[in-house]
């Protein structure tokens, strides 16, 4: 079993994001990354690993991508309904 692995933290905007490897301790949590990124976590509604929403406790393994995920700002539901209206008229 490897002493370390590898992970990526990412927190996104619409036309950026921000990105930390890092290298953790075996038995490292989704909470230790994001604490060790140093990445700001106000605003965040939630984590996902590779798109897959994952809570703090959620152990890692060596290659994880950690995503910090924000509010939606728009329902998409209604965001599909305004750009439907605007391409009829």
């Amino acid at each position: 079993m490897p002493s370390s692995l590898r992970v990526q933290v990412v927190q996104g905007w619409p036309r950026r994001f921000e990105e930390v490897v890092l290298e953790l301790p075996a038995g490292a949590t989704l909470g230790d990354a994001v604490a060790a990124s140093g990445l700001e976590t106000g605003g965040i509604s939630g984590y996902a690993i590779h798109g897959e929403r994952a809570i703090a406790a959620t152990p890692l393994r060596d290659g994880d991508r950690v995503e910090l995920l924000r509010p939606l700002q728009v329902d998409p539901k209604d965001a599909r309904r305004r750009r439907a209206a605007a391409q009829k008229d």
